[in-house]
């Protein structure tokens, strides 16, 4: 399935312009956070809709905790860490599959909210047809 990501009132991070976010969805394998996947950057934009979904397979005997972070790019930083956090969404995947739509508050690293920031997931099941040719 895949899943969508929009932003909503993300924290400005940036001196003189909006925050530059992206999205990075992280899984947890065996207590550690893994990287999967990332979206583009949607430049000086506190409300960003994402074009790039998120590809998960959903197994629905086990459970699949997911992470989701916004950071504000910045174009000098490599690491992950360097970009400025702008917040985070950690669920399991079975919650998405059971909401068409989520939206929940950012959360920062100590427990509160990023501002007003929030992230609305959705998941898209994708059919497949047998009688396509």
């Amino acid at each position: 399935m895949k899943l969508s990501v929009c932003g909503s009132n993300l924290l400005d991070r940036d001196v003189a312009s909006k925050s530059d976010p992206f999205c990075v969805l992280l899984h947890d394998v065996d207590g550690n956070w893994v990287e999967l996947a990332r979206t583009e950057t949607a430049v000086n934009n506190l409300n960003p809709v994402f074009g790039v979904k998120f590809q998960v397979d959903y197994h629905f005997e086990e459970v699949q905790k997911l992470k989701f972070a916004m950071f504000d790019e910045d174009k000098c930083s490599s690491q992950l860490y360097e970009h400025d956090f702008l917040g985070e969404f950690t669920c399991t995947l079975g919650v998405i599959v059971s909401n068409k739509k989520l939206h929940r508050p950012l959360i920062l690293a100590n427990g509160k909210p990023a501002g007003k920031g929030a992230i609305t997931v959705r998941h898209h099941i994708i059919h497949y047809n047998r009688h396509m040719h």
